[in-house]
């Protein structure tokens, strides 16, 4: 399909000006390709990952060893999404791009890449997407609002049965 600008126009979730390697803390949603449940499954209110899903879980720890400016906070695997809360800081602790800071959507890129390789292999999957192409991401303005994202990543798994990502809800809906 060829893109054409005056018919999808894409609405972008970004927050407009904002320079995406300043210091402070984001938080992103990867959903898998077709949503298609590959990680594990919800047991309860609990997420039982299988190896493709301990596999993001550990490719998502190495991000602060890959980027140093990279803290990891609060995230989970779900069975055909990822959400995380990292923080990215420079030295000064400024809100400012500093010399050499990665951008979020470099961060990302570099998630999205490597357990897209990884996990395809594993599962012996060829010339398929792992993950869908874009992502959501916000950036957190407060304690506050760090704090809810926090529940919402927590109480995640308790809530896939509403979950708009849940294959199940989907079919009972359409």
């Amino acid at each position: 399909m060829v893109f054409h600008p005056d018919i999808h126009n894409r609405r972008s979730v970004r927050l407009q000006g904002y320079n995406y390697s300043c210091a402070g803390s984001y938080f992103v949603t990867i959903c898998v390709h077709d949503r298609e449940c590959l990680f594990g499954e919800v047991v309860g209110d609990d997420v039982v990952m299988n190896e493709a899903g301990k596999t993001v879980s550990d490719i998502w720890g190495e991000m602060e060893s890959r980027f140093p400016a990279v803290s990891l906070d609060y995230f989970i695997v779900m069975p055909n999404h990822f959400h995380g809360i990292l923080v990215l800081s420079d030295d000064a602790g400024a809100t400012h791009e500093a010399p050499g800071s990665p951008k979020l959507g470099d961060i990302v890129r570099a998630f999205k890449s490597i357990t897209a390789v990884t996990v395809n292999r594993m599962l012996d999957r060829h010339g398929v997407s792992l993950w869908q192409r874009n992502y959501f991401e916000r950036v957190i303005r407060s304690d506050g609002e760090l704090d809810a994202l926090r529940q919402y990543v927590v109480n995640n798994p308790a809530n896939w049965a509403e979950d708009k990502n849940n294959p199940s809800r989907r079919e009972i809906n359409m």
